[in-house]
């Protein structure tokens, strides 16, 4: 997989504020309609899980089933009199999934930007020509994953990462499959701790639970996760160094700027947040017109700057460079549009559709009673994690904010924490660990991830008793 086919990963954002709740005064758990809602939501989630496999599309069957739920719906809901309450509860899916896509289409043509101009090439090429050793290159992707996941999304950085591992470890299929680990823990306990770094914590910043500041208070669980299995792990990484050689990548002009512009861009979507408490969609998609209008000051200047490089070139006599000048292209951003990843986007609303339809039924409304009535708030938020590592964690999270539990803000902190490095459990848990399934094919398996299990365990456990002592107060 490549870095484009990702993303935001951010990703980004499935869940601004919670869906409807339950109709009152329709409880239809019990009843035809729901038991084969569940069915269905529970085969098209199983064909999900086996997309590596199937070679199957995650999109189409929550797709297919989000519009056959829905039809049961509107058929039950407009024999009872209640048409207007499924259709009311339609419309505000629908809305919230909106604001979602356009996020996440913004963040996407960001990330596709900074590819194109070769921004990650270049990072891998760097990081490649340093003639670093094994160990070092363990400690170094898993480093840079944690602290870029945070901006890039956890899923982007993982995929990037992975390229550099496969790259430098060639056959060495163990060293691949502990640094992929470790990239895929890194990576996930990263983007915990910024509204940016996963679609889970995006969905609790744009519900309004947690404030953009607030969420530093997740670093130092976060970085306690990542730290605990990478030391363990380590010790298994030999010194030796890789047969490699690297190769110089030159950025494409604008590069550096288009960086420039998405770091503004997620100013401008925090400010809108903060400030006016409109929805961050609204400053993302200024943020497209910073992008637009840079794209624009390319293309009219493209002619002058290739002037300026040739006539640099003929006076140093570089051949290379005159030849590269022949490959240069316009930025066009557009193009870059229709490049993100739109199976992704699809089955967040095959997702939120879903879900949305199962609340309206009740079952999530008997969930809640369960786990945040019956439980204590702190051991459900630790069950959310475990869940998160079989199931996904972004139809976990959305659940939980349709459930809308009255939690307190240390409870929605460690609910974002758990349903964030969860899925670092298991290869099968996040998005991150799918795609370097595929990308890592046969180097890093489910299976040598499992060997690890009671290691990266002990991390999981570890940040949040970090968390319980360091925001007690917040509970």
């Amino acid at each position: 997989m490549k870095v484009k086919q990702v993303v935001f990963t951010f990703a980004a954002l499935l869940l601004a504020t919670p869906v409807l709740a339950a109709t009152p005064g329709m409880d239809l758990t019990q009843s035809t309609i729901g038991y084969t809602s569940l069915l269905i939501f529970g085969l098209a989630y199983c064909l999900v899980m086996g997309e590596e496999y199937l070679q199957l599309r995650k999109s189409k069957p929550v797709l297919l089933a989000a519009g056959i739920i829905w039809l049961m719906i509107g058929f039950v809901f407009q024999q009872q009199g209640q048409i207007d309450l499924a259709k009311n509860a339609l419309e505000h899916n629908l809305l919230e999934y909106a604001e979602l896509l356009l996020f996440l289409l913004v963040a996407m043509t960001y990330i596709n930007a900074m590819e194109e101009r070769r921004l990650f090439d270049s990072l891998q090429s760097w990081m490649v020509s340093k003639g670093f050793n094994f160990r070092t290159l363990f400690w170094l992707t898993g480093i840079l994953s944690f602290f870029i996941s945070p901006i890039a999304d956890n899923l982007t950085t993982a995929l990037l990462m992975c390229a550099v591992v496969m790259k430098v470890g060639g056959d060495n299929k163990r060293f691949i499959n502990l640094a992929c680990i470790n990239i895929v823990v890194a990576a996930n306990a990263g983007g915990a701790f910024s509204p940016f770094g996963d679609i889970t914590t995006l969905m609790v910043w744009q519900a309004g639970l947690v404030s953009f500041i607030q969420f530093t208070d997740l670093f130092v669980p976060s970085l306690i996760n990542y730290l605990i299995p990478a030391f363990i792990m380590s010790l298994f990484v030999p010194k030796t160094q890789p047969d490699t050689v690297g190769e110089y990548i030159e950025l494409k002009r604008g590069a550096r700027r288009i960086v420039a512009l998405f770091i503004l861009t997620i100013m401008t979507a925090v400010a809108f947040h903060a400030w006016v408490h409109f929805p961050p969609v609204i400053g993302m998609m200024m943020g497209l017109a910073y992008l637009q209008f840079f794209g624009f000051f390319l293309v009219k200047t493209l002619p002058k700057s290739l002037a300026k490089k040739r006539a640099r070139a003929m006076a140093q006599k570089d051949e290379v460079a005159l030849s590269r000048l022949g490959s240069v292209v316009p930025f066009d951003v557009f193009k870059r549009v229709s490049h993100a990843e739109w199976d992704t986007l699809l089955f967040f609303y095959g997702v939120v559709m879903c879900v949305g339809g199962l609340s309206l039924l009740g079952y999530l409304g008997v969930v809640s009673d369960i786990m945040y009535s019956q439980w204590d708030p702190v051991w459900a938020n630790i069950m959310v994690g475990v869940l998160s590592a079989i199931v996904d964690n972004i139809p976990v999270m959305f659940a939980v904010l349709t459930m809308q539990p009255d939690l307190s803000l240390g409870n929605w902190l460690l609910v974002t924490l758990t349903a964030g490095v969860g899925g670092s459990l298991l290869s099968i848990g996040s998005a991150a660990g799918v795609a370097l399934m595929g990308a890592a094919h046969g180097k890093y398996t489910f299976f040598g991830h499992l060997k690890w299990l009671p290691v990266i365990a002990l991390g999981y456990v570890a940040s949040i008793i970090c968390h319980l002592l360091l925001n007690g107060h917040l509970f």
